[in-house]
């Protein structure tokens, strides 16, 4: 066997510095639904979620053996084509954290490494079945299940919770919403570090530090733990943001159903191996909460730049990690300008992100978006829960009693007629809206 060297030392740092970026990337997926419900104050929240996610790391390898020995054929890989993966993986993360869109940090990883490996070796580097079996059927399956799973669940707790006092069951659920949101962040830890895990043991690998095959060593699993929790804990609140506050409005029993859903599936996942994008399994959860709702509704201007995002990370992380492998592979040269590049690339993606920064004293302020079509239909079908339109639309004057706001037939404003009494001793008649 032989030592670490220079590069592959560079090559080990890099992975490290994805997870960090892997960690604040995914944030929002344990901690989005506890923090836009009230469940828990933000860095509370994230200091709770960077714990587990250390704890998670330390469950299982999995996920790691099949980053490391699944993928890609680790035979004829040099150190140099990891290298160029994660600059790919790096800048395609920080690009839709930018962005504020919940796209996948694995799938920008496998991404990268197909890339680099198939602009290295040729298709033959690249194990397809794998490829098919356990990311791309898992990436189309998890969401859809983890969407109707909480949908079914959302309507549950609304059914079970219809008679009992709104305060206290929003209480109980808030505290199941922190429990359920706590086993995702364990779940997160147990999947998504083991990702950087597995990079660095086909790095140890490729520079015959370590035998094929091998497990990851154990100062591996620490500072792969131990960089995803930091990450997280500093929190990527853009997605925070959009997930929490963009794509639906969520209330407690909604909050809870959400994170059980998701953390089941990624648990279920990590067990047997599958390399799950837990981004889209947590966002697949909160639109199935969101209709799960009565008069709930997804906005889908925002889930569409999300879909969007998602069907281009592969493709996109892989044509980054190819051009980084065409250019390391020059020589010492090309390698030092990869670098240089992707450190320009996350200054630029940096300082563009100070003009508006989203940070923990703001993240739950989110502009009004107008409706789309599907939207404003939705709504039309199906009206929001009784009481909500009684609140908006009455209101009480001082002098005359109570108002009841009867919408005019045209478009000009609304007509406001002061409620009829039969006397100065006379009960109010209750408010109406016609």
């Amino acid at each position: 066997m032989e030592h670490i060297t220079l590069l592959l030392g560079i090559v080990i740092v890099t992975a490290l510095v994805f997870d960090f970026t892997n960690g604040f990337h995914d944030t929002a997926n344990a901690m989005a639904t506890t923090i836009s419900t009230g469940a828990l104050r933000p860095k509370t929240a994230v200091a709770m979620s960077a714990a587990l996610n250390l704890v998670g790391a330390f469950l299982s390898v999995e996920v790691a053996k099949t980053i490391s020995g699944g993928i890609i054929n680790e035979q004829g890989i040099r150190v140099e084509v990891i290298f160029a993966a994660l600059v790919g993986a790096i800048l395609w993360n920080l690009l839709t954290w930018l962005l504020g869109l919940p796209s996948s940090s694995s799938h920008a990883l496998f991404g990268g490494l197909i890339g680099a490996a198939v602009a290295s070796a040729g298709w033959s580097a690249v194990n397809g079945s794998t490829i098919v079996t356990k990311v791309l059927i898992p990436a189309v399956a998890a969401p859809i299940v983890a969407g109707l799973a909480s949908m079914l669940a959302t309507r549950l707790s609304f059914a079970v919770g219809s008679r009992a006092d709104e305060k206290a069951t929003a209480k109980g659920y808030r505290a199941g919403s922190i429990a359920s949101a706590g086993l995702v962040s364990l779940a997160h830890g147990t999947n998504d570090a083991q990702k950087t895990m597995g990079v660095i043991t086909l790095a140890l690998v490729t520079g015959g530090v370590i035998a094929p095959g091998s497990n990851p060593p154990t100062w591996v699993i620490v500072s792969a733990g131990l960089a995803i929790a930091l990450g997280t804990y500093l929190g990527g609140w853009r997605i925070v943001r959009t997930l929490g506050k963009g794509l639906t409005d969520l209330a407690p029993q909604q909050g809870f159903a959400a994170q059980t859903s998701a953390a089941t599936a990624i648990l279920a996942s990590s067990h047997i191996g599958f390399s799950l994008s837990t981004t889209q399994v947590c966002s697949g959860a909160v639109m199935g909460a969101g209709l799960g709702r009565k008069g709930g509704v997804v906005r889908w201007s925002t889930a569409t730049r999300m879909f969007v995002a998602w069907g281009l990370t592969l493709p996109a992380a892989g044509l980054v990690g190819a051009g980084a492998e065409l250019l390391t592979d020059q020589g010492t040269w090309g390698t030092v300008a990869t670098g240089v590049l992707l450190v320009a690339g996350a200054g630029v993606i940096w300082s563009l992100s100070r003009r508006k920064p989203v940070t923990v004293d703001n993240v739950n302020d989110v502009e009004a978006e107008p409706a789309g079509v599907v939207t404003t239909a939705i709504a039309a079908v199906i009206p929001p829960p009784a009481g909500q339109l009684a609140s908006a639309d009455a209101q009480t004057d001082p002098a005359t009693g109570p108002k009841v706001t009867i919408p005019a037939q045209t478009t000009g404003p609304r007509a406001t007629i002061p409620a009829q009494t039969t006397g100065p001793s006379a009960e109010p008649t209750s408010p109406a809206t016609v």
